[in-house]
């Protein structure tokens, strides 16, 4: 058994396995040369021979214990015939939602359309760089999927004015993409995933009252699925009010923190492995910064089964040289 799967399932505290989220990608200069000659970012991720070797850069440069797919959370949204494009220092645009157009798709359609994603899993699979190293597939949680959707943009801040205005609407969207968002999961782990982390990226902008119906339910439908296939799921519900709350509720097999948490608290309440939490803002400092950090979350969840990893992505501007320091930082700890 991996590391990785040692922390999760066996609950070992001994060992911090370590990866990050956007480990593949924009800080990297052998992604920046492949990026250059595929301007089109659906394209690309659509492409198994270069996803698959974006998804293995990391692993050639670092100690790290897991690859993560090289793919988008909107990749769902593409395969449920919603135009998705991604606009240079702006990020997603999607166009609007044609229920009639999507209620036609089905699981084969749907499945056939994103084989490419599957195919490259199955590349990564069987490749040797990722003996005794775990295979992340993921998704977008259902509300954070839902507000792309909708808002048709990058939240940000706050959603659009009349968000909430179609119930009917967004009742219809949740259906949908659970009933897809699972076959996506299967997908994933019949090509070799073997672990699955649900993103709800936009999770924060919700209201506690809120969070029952589209965060709480819809999650706990997917988490259950996940489970029923016997691989473990991470859940990072970005920017929540109240790990704990969700944890009871939720019941990932592990919470990914984002990095304003306090730690300190998070291991007082929360009886489950916990990943992340390192603001990745640090990764542009010094060397002697971003050991006095990582030392701080390594300390704290001495005890504790604990994943490494940032409180979000990888920023672009980061040096590789910092993700290598990073890295000996936490295998040698």
């Amino acid at each position: 058994m991996s590391q990785l799967l040692d922390c999760i399932k066996k609950k070992k505290t001994n060992i911090k396995p370590i990866w990050l989220m956007r480990q593949a990608g924009r800080y990297l200069p052998e992604f920046r040369q492949i990026r250059k000659k595929n301007p089109n970012f659906i394209k690309l991720c659509l492409d198994k021979k270069l996803s698959s070797e974006i998804t293995l850069q990391p692993l050639k440069r670092f100690d790290l214990d897991a690859a993560i797919i090289f793919s988008d959370i909107l990749m769902v949204p593409y395969g449920l015939n919603q135009a998705v494009s991604f606009k240079k220092n702006f990020g997603p645009l999607l166009g609007p939602i044609n229920l009639e157009k999507i209620s036609k798709i089905n699981k084969i359609n749907f499945s056939n359309k994103l084989s490419p994603i599957y195919k490259s899993i199955q590349k990564v699979k069987n490749n040797s760089l990722t003996n005794n190293k775990e295979i992340i597939g993921f998704v977008g949680a259902p509300w954070t999927l839902l507000v792309y959707m909708i808002n048709k943009f990058s939240p940000k801040k706050k959603l659009i004015k009349h968000f909430f205005k179609d119930k009917f609407l967004i009742k219809k969207i949740l259906i949908i993409l659970e009933k897809f968002l699972k076959i996506h999961i299967q997908q994933q782990i019949s090509h070799g995933a073997t672990v699955i982390q649900i993103f709800d990226s936009w999770a924060g902008l919700l209201e506690e009252k809120d969070l029952p119906e589209y965060v709480y339910i819809p999650t706990l439908n997917l988490v259950n699925y996940v489970k029923s296939l016997n691989v473990p799921v991470i859940c990072f519900p970005r920017e929540i009010k109240n790990y704990k709350n969700y944890c009871e509720i939720v019941k990932p097999n592990v919470i990914s923190i984002d990095y304003n948490v306090d730690p300190k608290l998070i291991v007082k309440q929360i009886k489950i492995p916990v990943q992340g939490g390192l603001d990745p803002k640090i990764l542009l400092s010094d060397k002697n910064n971003l050991r006095k950090k990582t030392l701080k979350y390594l300390n704290i969840f001495k005890h504790h089964p604990y994943v490494f990893n940032l409180g979000h992505g990888v920023l672009p501007e980061t040096n590789p040289m910092m993700v290598d320091y990073l890295v000996k930082l936490v295998k040698d700890y």
